[in-house]
Formats: C-alpha cells, sequence, structure tokens
C-alpha cells in the first residue's frame, strides 16, 4: 500500500525507483500503466488524470521492459511487431540493431524469421530482454517503464543490456525499477521508497551523502 506518494516526472527525465522487496516499487509502476485502478489520489500526464484518458491510448504512449518478458509461438519479427501491421520489416531490424538485440538474431538459422517456442524457451534470459527493449522501442513510447532483470544473464549480454538501456532512454521520459544501484547513478532523480511510503529523494551523489537507507543500500551492493 502507498502512503502519502507525490512526484513529479519531466518530460525527457529519467527517474529511478529503489527500495526492499514490498516497499511499493511494482505497485507505482502498475498504477501508471493502469493494470490496476487508483483507490486514492490523482496520477496525470499533461496535466491530465489518467483516468480520463482511454486505457487503450495510455497504453499506445507507454512501454514497458518488465523481468518476465512473454515472448508467444511465431517467429522473431512477430513477437516485436506484435498486432501492429504498421511496422515495417526494416523498423524491426533497426531497432532490433539500436539495442544489440542482432547480435544474436543474426546467428540463428533464418534470422529474424527464426521461430520462437512459447515464452521463448530457447532463448537466454538476457536474450528475451533484448527483445523486449526492441519490441518497446518499435512503438516509439513517449513513457518507457524499465523494471530491471536480476538474475541469469551472463555478463557479456548484460553489458548488451546496459549499453541498450543507455541508448533507449535518450530524451524519452524513463521510469527505472532498479535493483543493481550501479545502473542508476546517471538517474535525473531517484526515490527511495521504504513500506510504501517516500523516504529519501535526489541524485546519486546526494543520495549517498545523506547516509541515509541508499546511502546503505550502495554500501550494501558494493560489498557483495
Amino acid at each position: 500500500m502507498l502512503r502519502d506518494v507525490s512526484f513529479v516526472i519531466h518530460p525527457g527525465e529519467t527517474v529511478a525507483f529503489v527500495g526492499s522487496t514490498g516497499s511499493g516499487k511494482t505497485t507505482i509502476i502498475s498504477l501508471i500503466a493502469r493494470l490496476y485502478e487508483i483507490q486514492k489520489g490523482r496520477i496525470l500526464i499533461d496535466s491530465v488524470d489518467i483516468k480520463d484518458i482511454p486505457v487503450s491510448h495510455l497504453r499506445n504512449q507507454i512501454s514497458a521492459v518488465l523481468q518476465d518478458v512473454f515472448l508467444f509461438t511465431g517467429d522473431i519479427k512477430s513477437n516485436i511487431r506484435l498486432d501492429n501491421d504498421d511496422i515495417s520489416d526494416e523498423k524491426i531490424e533497426a531497432v532490433a540493431k539500436f539495442v544489440n538485440a542482432d547480435r544474436f538474431i543474426n546467428k540463428l538459422p533464418k534470422a529474424y524469421d527464426a521461430n520462437v517456442e512459447e515464452n521463448g524457451a530457447t532463448f537466454s534470459s538476457g536474450e528475451r530482454q533484448l527483445l523486449a527493449f526492441a519490441r518497446a522501442l518499435a512503438y516509439e513510447p513517449k513513457i518507457l517503464i524499465l523494471d530491471e532483470a536480476t538474475s541469469n544473464i551472463d555478463t557479456q549480454t548484460e553489458l548488451l543490456i546496459q549499453d541498450a538501456i543507455t541508448r533507449v532512454i535518450q530524451n524519452r521520459t524513463t521510469i527505472v525499477v532498479a535493483h543493481r544501484l550501479s545502473t542508476i547513478q546517471h538517474a535525473d532523480n531517484i526515490i527511495v521508497l521504504h513500506k510504501g511510503k517516500i523516504r529519501e529523494m535526489g541524485r546519486h551523489d546526494e543520495l549517498l551523502s545523506q547516509k541515509g537507507i541508499y546511502h546503505n543500500l550502495y554500501l550494501l551492493q558494493y560489498k557483495n
């Protein structure tokens, strides 16, 4: 449950949410995407209450890259295009290259026409993440939501993912649910949640200097 949570995200900013499990990070992104409705308070996008924005229109403006990437039986192209036939093959290849997904796609026997099993069973979690970045970018979202993957990603693929993140967030309003603080050091604003409330807010260096929750989380990850 969120309590007394209030913040502003300016166009083009990258804002990261950090906190322990159950702090409210996932709840916030779920509310922004209207995966469920707000019980109290308001969320405004361009000064318009999201309750007044048709869900279909809202979700056309938002793309999310979540930890659990859903891939369906088909081919690479259809998993990036989804149901938008306006996305051309050329655009699919361009966005895949932009987010480094082409590195593994072009090694497949049929490349972009390669078969995809249900849930992408033959791909690594890192490869599924790269496909999710390509899918998100193909839709040219105004708002990008990233829920970082935390496990089962080899070092080489992780570097490709971090490079992809750097590329896709440029000049795009981005909301990051961060699990590794090393990935959000350049965020415009970092919001620290604890038990559903905002406890700290600021840039990386500012929060470290406060020697509070963020500082302790950073030290804990650094030691590990």
